[in-house]
């Protein structure tokens, strides 16, 4: 590494003070108008294991308003709740803590991605240290002005349907039925993949893992089922038109029963309490309670409207978003005006871990001590491993190949990769 390199990188970790950041935050605040969020939420219950989180009033600067940012999750639980509640308390805090402190807000949301993959391992592996096998699908939204992040694992969904009526899906369903990729993920990491063996030796049912029998490929939680069962989310940023935006966020008690279309086009013109409701409703009137059924809806409104403006004809607004969408694609403009535009910012969907942290050095305090990027905590570099070093090489006979990983993390990262059986250990 080089010598301007380490500068950069202990600058990185000097602390900055308050007033220099919320200075900041003024002048980047007062380029752009920031939305204005409604929101609503509906649900039936028929086992109780839905649980949601709403937080609209998050900070990334403690104390400073400018800069708030806001959080809706579904965390959709089976074989009990005990996963459901403990990713609704635990996961947002493990996200933070994997952000660095003192950064501009481009910089927090271009960290935000990785932090997400590491609060979503780093919660599973405190989850499945309880030693209780329940598990949990997570849709977990970040809004901070017009960008919206979310991280998925498992089967609950979340849609975005723009001022252009084009719906766009923000998440991908990690259900081993229609997913080949992850099947043939499973399969290579250990686990069997197969429908149930009735009696007569007849298949029914949809796919599933085994032993277990767990229908997905992702989640957090399922300590009985295998370790090939990852937390790793899928990851996926967008910035919208300052026209707006509807998001809805959905346990799969809903998308068994709507289309993602049939979903939006069921309450498009209503305030986001009632859209909620009527999505709830429709997937009722549609399949009858079969499963918990949650709805979050989520309006990102612009700052000089009541409401959420109308969405126009549909016919009209095809035309329109893709002769748009197809301007700012080839002028690659950060600008967004154009009604429907949709600006990707970042995705990724890989279940390893090693390509989800990146290849960023660790940081050396003046202790000598590393930071494990998943878990955050400080140990001496002979008591962990690069992400990416391989399974025979120390810190010391190899050169860093990306963030530190303590022990335990590590060796959650090679039971996942079906590297070597791997069973929690059980604190007291």
């Amino acid at each position: 590494m080089s010598e301007a390199e380490i500068t950069r990188m202990k600058q990185k970790t000097t602390p900055v003070p308050l007033g220099t950041l919320i200075g900041r935050e003024l002048r980047n605040n007062d380029k752009v108008e920031q939305p204005t969020l409604k929101y609503g939420q509906a649900a039936l219950a028929k086992k109780g294991e839905d649980y949601f989180l709403i937080k609209p009033d998050c900070q990334r600067i403690p104390g400073n308003p400018l800069t708030s940012f806001s959080v809706f999750a579904i965390f959709d639980g089976h074989n009990g709740i005990s996963a459901a509640i403990f990713a609704k308390e635990n996961l947002l805090n493990n996200v933070l803590s994997a952000i660095p402190q003192g950064i501009s807000r481009e910089e927090w949301l271009q960290a935000l991605p990785r932090a997400l993959v590491a609060g979503f391992v780093k919660t599973d592996i405190e989850f499945q240290q309880k030693g209780e096998t329940s598990g949990t699908t997570v849709t977990f939204v970040v809004i901070d002005g017009w960008t919206i992040t979310v991280a998925s694992v498992g089967d609950s969904r979340c849609i975005l349907d723009t001022q252009g009526g084009v719906v766009s899906l923000l998440t991908v369903d990690h259900r081993l039925e229609e997913n080949e990729e992850e099947r043939e993920r499973v399969t290579a990491s250990g686990g069997e993949v197969g429908r149930l063996n009735v009696f007569g030796g007849n298949e029914v049912g949809p796919l599933r893992c085994w032993p277990g029998g767990l229908c997905l490929s992702r989640s957090i939680g399922d300590t009985d089922v295998g370790e090939f069962i990852v937390p790793i989310p899928h990851v996926k940023q967008v910035k919208i038109s300052n026209a707006g935006g509807r998001l809805i966020i959905a346990s799969d008690g809903i998308w068994d029963a709507l289309s993602s279309d049939s979903a939006a086009q069921s309450c498009r013109g209503l305030p986001a309490e009632l859209a909620a409701k009527l999505v709830v409703k429709e997937a009722l009137r549609s399949r009858g309670l079969k499963d918990d059924t949650t709805c979050l809806v989520v309006d990102i409104i612009p700052y000089d409207h009541p409401v959420l403006p109308p969405t126009p004809r549909k016919k009209q607004n095809l035309l329109t978003s893709f002769l748009f969408g197809r301007r700012s694609q080839n002028a690659r403009s950060n600008k967004l005006s154009a009604v429907g535009v949709v600006e990707e910012l970042f995705e990724e969907g890989s279940a390893m871990l090693a390509e989800r942290l990146g290849k960023d050095f660790p940081l050396d305090s003046s202790s000598g001590l590393f930071r494990c990027a998943v878990c955050q905590a400080d140990q001496p570099a002979s008591e962990g491993l690069s992400v990416n070093s391989g399974p025979f090489f120390s810190p010391a006979s190899k050169p860093w190949e990306g963030p530190f990983l303590c022990a335990t993390c590590r060796r959650k990262k090679d039971a996942m990769e079906g590297k070597r059986p791997s069973r929690p250990t059980i604190t007291a």
